[in-house]
């Protein structure tokens, strides 16, 4: 008999959702099978596997010891989980591109140099996800058996070529609660762009957003009457804020802050006003990167560099209500404002 108790990081979730977590070799239909005969047991009493699940409850599995190890995760020849690994390489190959700002119980923020993919696009790219987990594997936050059940990841993404913070979510209750505050718009987010010659800025910009998914480019329209007919049903609203903060010998240091979060949302509205990002091959302008090129600028010059919690009574997330979290500059940044 196999017995399981559920933390923190699974409550909250359906018992047969659970059960396909833990039990990832295991046919769902066999899953259900061994609910109906009472061979898989929620506190001691017969489930059917929609029961929400709470922090303490206890799983019973009346398998033998072979049986579980076959329905979970594959292993080689040592014994060590060998997607585990992965992830614990992944963690030790980008640890020195990515810094811990701040960690609790329940999430994480970290500070992600340009360069690092927020999420794998190809099977073998390695990101901030797979660092994420080696990092928990690594410190024993979390295990082999506990990974199986819930899969710990990221709550907002950022560009390759963008730098900064990135939040992550260590439980489910954790990562609900950001993705929460990401979509009722209550999480401040703040970013500095570096912009080539002096941007007298301090407005509030709203407008039209349309994305080309061919090129992986966006158009941007100030009003939706200049919206083509044929494109307006696939255009978002965007709304940014953008003011002046520091200004360099030849360049002005931007701070945007997104009231929405669309692609390239803030690059394609500074090249809309006149005021392209510096690096930036798709928005930007050619021959002022090619100045700043020889100064190491390799991309945008773009950094999500602050987060605002909102004040919230749940107390659980007491730590974090209210909370202001801040990186500091990218060196390149001030190297390119001294130039």
């Amino acid at each position: 008999m196999i017995l399981l108790q559920v933390d923190e990081k699974n409550a909250q979730q359906r018992f047969d959702k659970y059960l396909k977590r833990i039990l990832p070799n295991a046919p769902a239909s066999l899953i259900y099978k061994q609910l109906r005969k009472k061979n898989i047991v929620l506190n001691g009493k017969k489930a059917d596997g929609s029961e929400k699940l709470q922090a303490g409850d206890e799983v019973r599995l009346f398998f033998a010891d072979e049986t579980y190890q076959k329905f979970t995760a594959v292993q080689d020849v040592q014994g060590e989980d060998i997607i585990c690994r992965q992830y614990i390489d992944a963690y030790e190959k980008l640890k020195g591109m990515i810094s811990i700002v701040f960690e609790n119980e329940h999430i994480l923020a970290a500070d992600k140099q340009a360069g690092v993919l927020s999420q794998k696009s190809k099977p073998d790219d390695i990101s901030v996800n797979e660092w994420f987990i080696g990092y928990l594997l690594k410190n024993g936050s979390i295990s082999p058996q506990t990974l199986a059940a819930f899969k710990p990841s990221i709550c907002n993404r950022l560009d390759r070529n963008t730098s900064g913070m990135i939040i992550c979510g260590k439980t489910l209750a954790g990562s609900r609660y950001i993705g929460d505050t990401i979509k009722n718009k209550t999480l401040e987010k703040y970013y500095y762009c570096l912009v080539n010659g002096k941007a007298m800025l301090n407005e509030r910009i709203t407008g039209w957003l349309y994305k080309d998914k061919a090129s992986n480019m966006v158009r941007v329209y100030g009003d939706i009457d200049e919206i083509p007919e044929n494109i307006q049903a696939d255009t978002d609203f965007i709304d940014t804020s953008f003011m002046a903060v520091r200004f360099g010998l030849n360049a002005t240091l931007v701070e945007a802050r997104l009231f929405t979060g669309k692609t390239h949302q803030i690059r394609a509205q500074l090249s809309a006003m006149g005021y392209p990002i510096i690096g930036d091959t798709k928005y930007g302008d050619g021959k002022i990167n090619s100045q700043y090129r020889a100064l190491g600028v390799e991309s945008q010059l773009l950094h999500s560099h602050k987060l605002v919690f909102p004040v919230t009574d749940d107390r659980r997330f007491a730590d974090i209500s209210g909370l202001t979290l801040e990186t500091k500059l990218p060196a390149i940044f001030e190297k390119v404002m001294a130039y």
